[in-house]
């Protein structure tokens, strides 16, 4: 939100009141609190009838220093994030005449006292960012009042996060307002907005308030990143680095990990589509297709037409489509080896049965005259459940329990965004700050019931909305792109961005969701779908088999030649399920660690610039450089940062440090290893869970001296994990100087 008009004054009908000094600094218990005048005080006088503003800071964990800002502190707290990290007693806090300082780790920040406001903070003897003249901000607007701040940007420092944003992976010269919403990946609106941003110069910032968070990274001053909220105070945390990884890792520490997911989900998955017309007949026949073409399919997702139109959602089959559901699932797993997804949404449509019984409970959301909220929009006469209320949480998640009993393994959970705020919540939540929140609360609710049923490991929601926290609900995917080039670049950097917003993994609609893309679309979006850490065919009015892309529509004639969709699926596909082994224990080292799965390249090499805006391609993992296609022409441009890399092809070794153009025919795309890695390699190309110590193979890249080891870790479904040990001797060759279960050692090269 602007506040200023240029750089000197202020918008019409906006003011401004600044932290002009630091009075008083004092240390209260394990905090230091600042009183900051909104003018210098020269003499009493300038004590009267003039705002002050109380400054927090303070340590909720090791390299985490949060900073409160407040101008009147009578009201009710702004609803903050789940800072599950937390801990107590670890800020080291000190005040003398010239200020105060408060440490947390390698993580200092200093108040500065007098005139002018001055606050820095530093690490290892560097500073990092900070405030000073003009940046701690009490706003009067015709919309109300808002608090800001405004910190540092050095030169050459850029800005990532913010949640999955579909424009340029970096922000700086960004307006980004935190509010979720419906609009698509060719929007600057987002369904997945995370108030949290990292920069390379070593730290990350959240800001804890779960309403709508407005950012000016650059653009309104464009040496500083803004961010203000509405009301009466703003919290937020800097978070210490100093390389990105750290820095997510130290928040996701604060605010939660990614749940491990199970080894099926990472399979392909295939969706009846949208509004497509399917029944049992449909989907079988789609499952023995795969089969006979040996596509091997992991998850069926029924998406919302499972359930009778108007009544979504009743948690009912279909009975004229699905007349018996009991059977059809216990066939889907006996005969077709499949897992089973069914679409849900928070969304109780009025002629639903269910919705009488919400209605009547107060299980609904209600407006302030006590009626239940209900629009038109999405299905007739909806109301919205409300996860205010623990009553209604249990009733929700009873419907899905008897689901779960039924045979389905999961759900996808739609929406979450469109969340009125002329409302009256259950437990009196602010309406406003419950907009970006619910999406939690829906699908914690979820995934609870998941892990109650199935246990922790094999439950997992694959949901579309989300906010801070969220990374804790894997998976997530990117909404509604269209069938294009552009859309499949734009779906790529919403991913990125987010996975520097602290999500471990993430999926998107292969081919396009609106529309039907061409056969060369779908073919590339394939190979990159595949090469994600979660891969769904899904689509809107269209289906999305691969046979149909090369269906001659006169004669019916399948081409399933070495560059048809169905051959490339075959291809992406079997490599992916080869990769289980490293894929899976990169899925360890994000619950673990808070590493994403797929990596921007910044990300990973935060010290290469020529890294820094790279937005076309990706990391999978510390070792797999992938660059999906988005031309018709089959060129591409691919930055390779420092260092030796193989083409997994062609076992072409290259040296990296700049860019190289490319052309790959349909069945193909940049992908390369890094120097120096040894893959896991699974033998199995059917299946995702399946025991990778049988028959493993440990790929060695060139790179590795003699005299270096490398130890690989290789989890395996059940949880356990084989550790195994290369050496490089002295001939160059590489041997397995340890291992837990035997294994084969290739060298790529030799």
């Amino acid at each position: 939100m602007k506040f200023t008009d240029g750089y000197w004054q202020l918008r019409p009908d906006v003011s401004v009141l600044y932290a002009q000094e630091a009075y008083d600094v004092e240390v209260v218990a394990d905090t230091l609190v600042v009183t900051a005048p909104t003018k210098v005080i020269a003499t009493r006088g300038d004590t009267l009838n003039r705002p002050a503003l109380t400054v927090t800071l303070s340590s909720p964990l090791e390299g985490v220093i949060g900073v409160r800002i407040e101008h009147f502190r009578g009201g009710p707290a702004p609803r903050g994030f789940d800072l599950l990290g937390a801990e107590s007693g670890v800020a080291k806090v000190e005040a003398d005449g010239s200020g105060g300082v408060v440490r947390s780790g390698p993580l200092a920040a200093r108040v500065s006292a007098g005139a002018p406001w001055r606050l820095d903070f530093e690490a290892d003897g560097q500073r990092l960012t900070g405030s000073g003249h003009r940046s701690v901000g009490y706003a009067r607007t015709p919309s109300g009042a808002h608090v800001h701040e405004q910190l540092d940007l050095g030169v050459g420092e850029l800005v990532y996060g913010l949640g999955e944003r579909f424009g340029p992976l970096v922000k700086n010269g960004q307006t980004v307002d935190i509010w979720n919403a419906d609009g698509g990946t060719s929007s600057e609106q987002a369904y997945k907005n995370v108030p949290f941003y990292l920069t390379n110069r070593g730290y990350g910032v959240l800001v804890n308030h779960a309403g709508r968070v407005s950012y000016e990274v650059g653009s309104e001053v464009v040496e500083r990143v803004q961010f203000s909220v509405p009301g009466e105070s703003l919290e937020y945390f800097v978070v210490y680095g100093p390389t990105p990884a750290e820095i997510l890792e130290r928040y996701t520490a604060l605010v939660g990990r990614p749940a491990e997911v199970p080894a099926w989900s990472y399979g392909l998955w295939l969706s009846t589509s949208f509004t497509t017309d399917y029944d049992e007949e449909t989907v079988n026949g789609f499952i023995r297709a795969m089969a006979d073409r040996r596509l091997p399919l992991s998850v069926f997702h029924f998406d919302c037409f499972w359930m009778r139109e108007l009544n979504w959602c009743d948690f009912e089959w279909d009975p004229r489509t699905f007349p018996d559901p009991d059977g059809m699932l216990r066939r889907l797993h006996e005969e077709q080896g499949v897992r089973v997804c069914v679409w849900i949404n928070p969304y109780i449509a009025q002629r639903s049965p269910l919705f009488d019984e919400a209605a009547a409970a107060g299980f609904l959301v209600r407006r302030p005259d006590g009626s239940v909220w209900q629009w038109d929009l999405w299905q007739a006469g909806m109301g919205l459940v409300d996860f205010t209320r623990p009553e209604a949480t249990a009733w929700f998640q009873d419907k899905l329990r008897r689901l779960l009993r039924q045979g389905v393994d999961c759900f996808k959970t739609d929406f979450g965004e469109r969340i009125p705020t002329d409302v009256v919540y259950h437990d009196g939540s602010d309406p406003e700050q419950m907009h970006n929140w619910y999406t939690q609360l829906y699908n914690q609710a979820v995934h609870d019931v998941l892990v109650e049923e199935r246990g922790e490991g094999d439950a997992m929601v694959f949901a579309r909305s989300a906010t801070v926290g969220g990374q804790r609900l894997p998976v997530h995917w990117g909404g509604d792109s269209t069938s294009t080039y552009e859309s499949m670049a734009e779906t790529l950097r919403g991913g990125l961005s987010l996975a520097m917003s602290g999500f471990g993994f993430w999926s998107h609609d292969i081919g396009g969701f609106e529309g039907t893309p061409d056969a060369d679309v779908f073919k590339r979006w394939s190979a990159f779908g595949l090469l994600s850490s979660h891969s769904r065919f899904h689509g809107s009015n269209s289906y999305r088999v691969p046979w149909v892309f090369d269906t001659d529509p006169d004669t019916g004639d399948v081409d399933e030649g070495p560059e048809s969709a169905v051959a490339v699926v075959r291809r992406f596909t079997q490599l992916k399920l080869t990769l289980m082994p490293y894929l899976l224990g990169l899925g360890r080292v994000a619950g673990e660690r808070g590493t994403p799965v797929m990596r921007p390249l910044a990300l990973e090499f935060p010290d290469d610039l020529g890294a820094s805006y790279v937005d076309r391609q990706y990391l999978l993992g510390p070792d797999l450089l992938v660059a999906p296609v988005f031309t018709a022409d089959g060129q591409v441009d691919v930055y390779l940062p420092s260092g030796t890399w193989t083409d997994w092809w062609t076992g072409e070794v290259v040296e990296g440090g700049g860019w190289r153009r490319e052309r790959h025919a349909l069945d193909s795309l940049p992908l390369y290893v890094r120097g120096g890695a040894v893959l896991p390699i699974g033998a199995r190309t059917d299946r995702p869970d399946y025991d990778y110590r049988d028959g493993l193979e440990l790929r060695v890249f060139p790179g590795l001296t003699p005299g270096e080891q490398r130890t690989i870790e290789v989890v395996v479904p059940t949880g356990e994990v084989a550790r195994y040990r290369i050496r490089i001797e002295a001939d160059g060759q590489a041997v397995l100087a340890e291992g837990s279960a035997p294994a084969l050692v290739t060298q790529v090269g030799r």
